[in-house]
């Protein structure tokens, strides 16, 4: 359950996809990793907030309790400290395992790729966190996938606002991944979970209300600055001093126009510590909409100074930014189109099909395609002693390989192969 088969079309499409990220994760000078599916049992509790429970935990074989790989970004960081690394610019594409009620229809799995970008090191404020918005911006630009938008914020902000909002530090985690849910319902049920489940007093919960529901740009962060209440507090100050430089990057980058500064973005994990940031594919379904609907998020990240600290023994913090992009989302909305549109995508890159027209002439399909081979091109020829012409020619057109290389008794005799093309039927002689 929550897994599948990828048929040759699919991993064929998965290819072309992964390969878009990676050559832009290269462009921005990341070296590639991998570590283990298996961790330790105790390296992936209590990093994921209300996801723990979404842990696959391992039987006790050896003695050593172990769990699959949840994400990348925790592995990352045991990595990190392990190898005392302070300096890295990494990507990493592999799968990981969540034991979720899978709605497959989604894109949703207890197995799936993430292909992730980190940037690990002491740096100045904003430059790696921008970076990693840009690179969102590129691949969702590449990728073709339509109209999206990238939410940004900051934990340190929200907290501020807890805080100013009369919400015991405690309860700041549980507030958070309450507010995370706004994007899928509406404020009032996140209102009544805030005071029904999460303890919150209504009057916190109002105030609160005030804040997230704010979404701008830079101008709404200079309201914010001058906001009586949140200026007062230092969290979301320097929260909202880093957002206006941020912002100053991106419009350098030329992106602002694809970037929401939205106060209701928490993301549900529990090890981010600064900017966080998520993107949207938007759905206009016709032209009368004011707001375009939401497809779901593609992309996301933030910044995690703590989570290294974690896992060294003597507390060393190496800071850290990252974005992991939804690749499995991705792929089934491309999936949806590729299957719309009706086009057929080509499962093999075979350049050319050596054939021949009559009968006895296996042995010179055999040592054409040998010399092909050790060549460097890609050729097929059908496993048949005497396979009929059209036959062969078909099989090019069923399967799009563009060329054939037609050796007859003819050719044979005056040295030369018959080169055709299938589409356009011409033929030359070499």
């Amino acid at each position: 359950q929550g897994t599948r088969d990828h048929p040759p079309a699919q991993a064929a499409l998965r290819d072309r996809l992964l390969s878009a990220v990676v050559s832009c994760f290269k462009r921005h000078g990341a070296a590639a990793i991998d570590t283990p599916v298996l961790e330790l049992r105790e390296t992936l509790m209590g990093k994921y907030g209300e996801d723990t429970k979404l842990i696959y935990e391992l039987q006790d074989q050896g003695g050593e309790l172990l769990a699959l790989r949840y994400d990348l970004t925790v592995p990352f960081a045991r990595y990190l400290a392990m190898n005392k690394v302070t300096n890295m610019k990494r990507y990493h594409v592999a799968k990981v395992y969540r034991r979720d009620n899978p709605a497959t229809t989604r894109g949703r799995y207890r197995e799936f790729y993430q292909c992730d970008f980190d940037i690990a090191g002491q740096f100045d404020p904003m430059i790696p966190d921008a970076e990693c918005l840009k690179i969102v911006h590129e691949i969702l630009s590449d990728l073709q996938l339509g109209d999206f938008v990238i939410k940004v914020n900051d934990r340190r902000i929200l907290n501020g606002v807890f805080a100013v909002c009369g919400v015991p530090e405690s309860k700041f985690i549980p507030a958070c991944s309450t507010v995370d849910k706004l994007d899928k319902m509406p404020w009032e049920e996140v209102r009544s979970e805030m005071v029904g489940e999460k303890g919150l007093s209504p009057e916190a919960a109002d105030r609160i209300g005030e804040y997230v529901q704010l979404h701008g740009g830079l101008d709404l962060i200079e309201r914010l600055l001058q906001d009586p209440k949140l200026s007062q507090n230092k969290l979301a100050k320097e929260g909202l001093g880093d957002m206006k430089l941020l912002f100053e990057y991106l419009t350098l980058f030329g992106i602002t126009g694809k970037i929401s500064f939205d106060l209701s973005l928490a993301r549900g994990l529990d090890y981010y510590t600064g900017v966080i940031f998520e993107a949207v594919l938007l759905q206009q379904e016709n032209e009368h909409v004011e707001e375009p609907v939401s497809v779901g998020s593609v992309a996301g990240g933030g910044r995690y100074d703590g989570l290294v600290g974690m896992f060294d023994p003597k507390g060393r913090k190496v800071p850290c930014v990252g974005v992991s992009i939804g690749i499995e989302r991705i792929f089934s909305i491309l999936e949806q189109r590729l299957e719309a549109s009706g086009e057929k995508l080509r499962t093999t890159e075979t350049q050319v099909l050596v054939a021949t027209p009559q009968k006895h002439l296996l042995a010179a399909r055999l040592k054409l395609i040998s010399e092909l081979w050790d060549a460097g091109i890609k050729a097929e020829m059908l496993y048949k002693k005497d396979p009929k012409l059209l036959k062969q020619l078909q099989y090019c057109e069923d399967t799009g390989i563009p060329l054939a290389a037609i050796v007859g008794e003819q050719e044979l005799a005056n040295g030369v192969v018959k080169l055709r093309d299938v589409a356009t039927r011409e033929e030359v002689r070499i």
